[in-house]
């Protein structure tokens, strides 16, 4: 890195996320349903919606439109993806 380049920080390491939280987000973000993604990582609907609860709370966001606009600026997430 030279003097005028800063690091980028890894994407939810400021915001407090798990990896499993993280993983979540992006599922969440990108249209995917409870039961898709309950489904897609072998735990139960209710496993899924406690984490969004959980991933909700620390970010302070309380809607899905919310999440998409955070992971897209912390760069959780690209709007190729």
């Amino acid at each position: 890195l030279t003097r005028t380049q800063k690091p980028q920080p890894d994407p939810g390491q400021a915001h407090n996320l798990t990896a499993r939280q993280l993983e979540i987000l992006r599922l969440i973000v990108r249209g995917k349903s409870t039961r898709e993604i309950a489904n897609g990582l072998s735990l139960s609907i209710k496993t899924i919606e406690t984490h969004r609860a959980q991933i909700m709370k620390r970010l302070q966001i309380h809607d899905v439109a919310g999440l998409v606009l955070f992971a897209v600026r912390e760069q959780i997430i690209s709007l190729d993806d």
